[in-house]
């Protein structure tokens, strides 16, 4: 039998009826149309913003008041125990990549802080971007070495983004950015 245009169909199901409201009682969708009775919604227009809670403090302000916020600058220091240190038993000094190596620290982008929890038993040396006073002291008492390394890592330039020039007493004084003032920072040291 062949097919023709006209024997097309959709599958069952496949399209359904617009609903047509406003139509009379008889349709099921007259008179209010679906949308309740009166106030705001019931009008024609947009009706309330996303979010909007009826004037209650919104879920979107809400939120940060109970949960805080994350502190982008904040500086991610690897934290090294003596007792960890003494468990490496490594030879020579200890450095940023010998605590790498033994899988001590996540990565050699991250500065390193000693902390002085822990007893020392022999003299080491120790190589690192900071130390406690505590693991000073225990070091340089168990006749070790400290040696407190620059910090190179991007979080020491981390700094919120702003176009406010530093203060500067002299840059204040000449009325630097103002009408009159000079423009260029070189003008100001050169006068």
């Amino acid at each position: 039998m062949p097919l023709n245009l006209n024997d097309l169909r959709p599958n069952e199901g496949a399209k359904t009826k617009k609903k047509r409201v406003g139509r009379g009682t008889g349709s099921g969708h007259g008179k209010t149309s679906g949308r309740g009775t009166k106030g705001q919604k019931a009008r024609s227009g947009p009706g309330v913003r996303p979010g909007f809670e009826g004037g209650q403090l919104p879920i979107q302000k809400r939120l940060p008041y109970k949960r805080g916020f994350t502190n982008i600058f904040k500086t991610r220091w690897e934290v090294v125990n003596l007792e960890r240190l003494v468990e490496l038993d490594a030879e020579g000094p200890i450095t940023p990549e010998t605590l790498y190596g033994a899988r001590a620290i996540r990565g050699l982008e991250f500065p390193v802080k000693i902390l002085g929890d822990g007893e020392l038993t022999k003299a080491i040396e120790v190589h690192a971007h900071a130390f406690s006073a505590t693991a000073r002291e225990r070091i340089e008492a168990a006749g070790g070495t400290v040696t407190e390394l620059e910090r190179t890592d991007r979080w020491v330039e981390a700094r919120p983004r702003s176009r406010r020039l530093p203060l500067n007493r002299e840059l204040k004084q000449s009325r630097f950015g103002k009408a009159g003032g000079p423009q260029r920072r070189d003008e100001v040291v050169g006068g």
